[in-house]
């Protein structure tokens, strides 16, 4: 496989991990919403989901960079 093709299919799959995990950021977003509009929510398990929402948004973050690395002119 050529250096080139490789980059090409490595770059598809950061692209299907990104758009999944944003998916489930998006998920866990309204997830979150749905618990602090009903009375009486589980603080704890809102905790749990904004964390997980946090590690989240870490990972997508680090897929971006590699996929649009910043260009300094």
């Amino acid at each position: 496989m050529r250096r080139g093709a490789m980059k090409s299919e490595e770059e598809r799959q950061l692209s299907a991990e990104l758009e999944r995990l944003k998916q489930e950021h998006r998920d866990l977003d309204a997830a979150i919403e749905a618990m602090l509009s009903a009375p009486g929510y589980d603080r704890l398990q809102v905790q749990r989901l904004k964390k997980r929402k946090l590690q989240l948004k870490d990972q997508i973050n680090r897929i971006e960079d590699q996929l649009f690395p910043d260009i300094i002119a």
